[in-house]
């Protein structure tokens, strides 16, 4: 018997997204063998594979999470919590050392995380584990040098969705338990950094019913949200969680402000409607907030750091932090004396 259309359009999009994942993992790690990738070129030491979460019988080696830090730090260190992107089912702290080396150049001690990845873990599991993150973070960073006072939650794409989570839950007493459990903690991330943020996974087709986009395009947008949800989910049913932006759009009045928050994304992303609508919200809300586009950049841009306009993401977003976190770039102080 034949696939049916619906079928085709599934293997396609597996497929698709398969191959991305594959080349984004493949190009990081041949990057990671040239010379500037090594962290002593940058000032900068890390720590790997430390245990955040004990083994489940579904994950038997437990949930894994690397520290970079700048090599002579002194004193308690502000911290960014970074999860990585991927689609929410590809990528992982290995993927993004360019990120965690750009942070901890800057000043911060950099929490980079595992969480469970679809479709073998479906949504609540990634934005549970960031929860649990968020806590491990908070009860653990002054053990590593960091400050618990002064964490920057940030992510990317699908990790931009995550970090919106923790936004989310440390400002809004919700009855998910794994949310509440983050808020019960008492404590906010100092700032939040969503870049480029897949923050609304439902209604994939919104796009494009707005300005036509490449099908391919389309096809990895939906991905998201078949493999994080569900293949035979409604993408027009409430997914709670799953959809952030629509907590910040639609929600009453925060129980606790929102932290101030940092967003990027560049003209070429197939998401920049995500990052505006947030913008647009917090301003309502009146929250402290900068919005920056780069113009004619891709999704995830800033991740290749060595770009002039991702220099310049970088130099607006620690800006944008520093005052916040109270981050000391040690080599541009070194290079100002």
């Amino acid at each position: 018997m034949l696939p049916t259309p619906k079928t085709l359009r599934r293997l396609r999009r597996t497929a698709l997204a398969a191959a991305l994942n594959q080349a984004f993992t493949q190009s990081s790690r041949l990057a990671s063998f040239m010379p500037l990738a090594r962290p002593q070129r940058h000032g900068v030491r890390v720590e790997r594979d430390v245990a955040w979460r004990a083994p489940m019988p579904t994950e038997p080696a437990g949930h894994l999470l690397d520290l970079w830090r700048p090599a002579e730090a002194q004193g308690p260190l502000p911290v960014v919590l970074y999860l990585h992107g991927g689609g929410f089912r590809g990528c992982s702290k290995d993927t993004h050392w360019p990120i965690c080396i750009a942070f901890a150049r800057a000043g911060y001690l950099v929490v980079n995380v595992n969480y469970r990845l679809a479709p073998a873990h479906r949504f609540p599991a990634a934005a549970a584990d960031a929860a649990e993150a968020w806590a491990w973070a908070v009860n653990n960073v002054a053990a590593h040098g960091g400050d618990p006072d002064r964490i920057v939650v940030a992510g990317e794409s699908a990790g931009g969705n995550l970090a919106a989570v923790v936004g989310v839950i440390t400002s809004w007493r919700r009855e998910e338990p794994w949310a509440r459990a983050a808020f019960d903690l008492g404590k906010q991330p100092i700032a939040l950094s969503p870049a480029c943020g897949i923050l609304q996974v439902s209604d994939p087709q919104r796009f494009s019913r707005r300005r036509p986009i490449p099908t391919l395009t389309q096809d990895i947008i939906s991905n998201c949200f078949h493999v994080y949800v569900g293949e035979d989910a409604d993408p027009d049913a409430d997914h709670g969680l799953a959809d952030p932006l629509l907590v910040f759009e639609r929600a009453p009045a925060p129980d606790r402000p929102i932290p101030p928050t940092f967003l990027l994304v560049g003209t070429a992303d197939p998401l920049l409607d995500d990052t505006r609508r947030l913008a647009a919200a917090l301003q309502t809300r009146g929250t402290p907030h900068e919005l920056k586009v780069y113009p004619g950049m891709e999704h995830a841009f800033h991740a290749w750091v060595i770009r002039a306009q991702a220099a310049q993401c970088w130099a607006d977003q620690l800006a944008f932090l520093a005052p916040i976190t109270g981050a000391v770039d040690r080599q541009q102080a070194a290079a100002a004396r």
